[in-house]
């Protein structure tokens, strides 16, 4: 083996709470992980203001808070964490290849894979700029929907999640306004019928977001535009919610990892955390396209390392799994 090639027992891809839970639970049964915090080092808390639904903060917290305080205790058990992204994999073999920024070559026993998934959006700059300002843009009704109590939304989509989202955000809300492009749902027709029959659920079919408008701090409304006159008008709202879909990050897996048609990881196995390789398992939103919450990313990070531990356990008779502690 060459000098420039690092031998890793538990290698962590990803820094969201799944990916840091994984590395607390690794790191304190002597696992010594290694921890690469990818493109978006907290992953997609980050991009989150207010979090109120994560057990243990009563008076709620921010989403960078928080992941700083994860990536925090996952450091307190020696996590070995890093700056930098796998460029590549190779798990072709009985040896688990990765490389770090297209350079480094890391070969690992293990391996969690905790990529996440990221919301798509419009792509309109003031739909980004509310975004990043966490002024009233939001891709996750479950998680933002509270603050908008008694308030009028608009939600962009046309899919079974932007009924479902639709529906929620209509239990808290004076007025939920529906934006689909085409003249019809893509959702299933039960969950069309659902939305249609909400008594203040306001669908425009043939609309789309011209604009979110805003008065430099928080979103106001939006512009929208029939894209079949070509007329415009203004939605006085102060939540924009975008549901047209995640794409997960796994791109760099695909030929190795056994992907759904959309790209999520599938597991081999029910009830775990287990991928087709052998010792390659996986976490958090890079295989949940149902709940996509941090407590759920969380709890799939501890069942990861776990199974990380007994794969080792099996393999080499000198690997003691840990008394699992409460």
């Amino acid at each position: 083996m060459s000098d420039t090639i690092e031998k890793v027992k538990c290698l962590i891809i990803g820094s969201g709470p799944a990916g840091y839970t994984a590395a607390i639970y690794a790191a304190r049964a002597n696992m010594s992980p290694v921890l690469y915090q990818g493109t978006q080092p907290g992953g997609q808390l980050t991009t989150t203001n207010e979090v109120e639904n994560f057990p243990g903060y009563p008076d709620g917290v921010t989403g960078p808070e928080m992941m700083i305080q994860l990536e925090n205790q996952a450091k307190r058990f020696d996590t070995d964490v890093r700056n930098g992204w796998i460029t590549k994999v190779d798990f072709s073999g009985d040896i688990h290849k990765v490389w770090v920024n297209e350079e480094k070559e890391i070969h690992a026993d293990t391996i969690i894979i905790s990529t996440g998934a990221s919301a798509k959006y419009l792509g309109l700059e003031s739909e980004q700029k509310y975004l990043k300002l966490g002024g009233g843009v939001s891709a996750c009704a479950v998680c933002d929907g509270f603050f908008y109590r008694n308030q009028e939304v608009v939600i962009v989509g046309a899919g079974d999640s932007a009924c479902e989202e639709a529906h929620y955000l209509s239990k808290l809300c004076k007025k939920v306004t529906m934006l689909v492009r085409k003249d019809e749902f893509r959702a299933s027709k039960i969950m069309a019928t659902r939305v249609k029959n909400t008594e203040n659920i306001d669908i425009l079919f043939n609309t789309e977001t011209d604009e979110v408008l805003g008065d430099g701090q928080v979103v106001t409304g939006v512009r929208v535009k029939n894209n079949q006159t070509q007329d415009t008008h203004e939605i006085p709202v102060t939540g924009f919610f975008v549901a047209i879909g995640h794409k997960p990050n796994t791109d760099i897996f695909k030929g190795f990892i056994n992907l759904d048609e959309t790209g999520y990881i599938k597991y081999e196995q029910p009830g775990t955390s287990k991928t087709n390789v052998p010792g390659v398992f996986v976490s958090g939103d890079a295989a949940d396209h149902v709940y996509r919450q941090a407590i759920t990313a969380a709890g799939t990070g501890c069942m990861a390392a776990l199974d990380a531990e007994r794969y080792l356990a099996a393999k080499d008779a000198t690997f003691e799994v840990s008394t699992p502690t409460y």
